[in-house]
């Protein structure tokens, strides 16, 4: 007989729950996600240039990382709220591929993890890094947004250069 897969998010019946988390200890736990965003020379240079309408599309995306981060709970129904004790965003601007590498780490003390919170910055600052400069680059994408690391907690560390 094959192993039954149990996904934490479904009752017995089958139906969406929030996990049940107040018998798990607080640790302190950190994830990081990374992302990319790619575009055409021309936008690349605007952004290093300052030249687009919308502003300064690096510090805007950073402080939208943040509020995506810190609104997770709001954006993916069975997220339990957390206090983030820290949110770091990293943009890279890398010239030759004409992309923007995109880092969220996510510190909490808390009784579940933070993957979502660090997955959800690194979306967020990539959709506005889109909105930021699609009028003049429709051609971006956004690609290989991922979970990097995690730390704390009853599971395994996950580091994807260790796996």
């Amino acid at each position: 007989m094959k192993n039954k897969i149990v996904l934490s998010h479904l009752d017995e019946d089958g139906s969406a729950v929030m996990v049940d988390v107040s018998d798990k200890e607080v640790t302190s736990r950190i994830a990081t996600a990374a992302g990319r965003v790619t575009m055409q020379p021309h936008t690349m240079q605007l952004i290093k240039e300052g030249g687009l309408k919308k502003g300064d599309v690096v510090s805007v995306a950073r402080l939208a990382g943040i509020f995506g981060a810190k609104h997770t709970p709001q954006l993916i129904p069975l997220c339990h709220p957390l206090t983030l004790q820290n949110i770091e965003i990293e943009l890279d601007l890398d010239n030759s591929d004409c992309a923007i590498n995109i880092k969220a780490t996510c510190k909490v003390m808390g009784q579940t993890g933070v993957e979502m919170e660090a997955l959800t910055a690194v979306s967020v600052a990539a959709l506005t890094i889109y909105d930021m400069c699609k009028a003049v680059d429709r051609t971006m994408e956004l690609t290989n947004i991922h979970l990097v690391a995690k730390s704390g907690g009853k599971s395994p560390d996950f580091n994807i250069n260790e796996n």
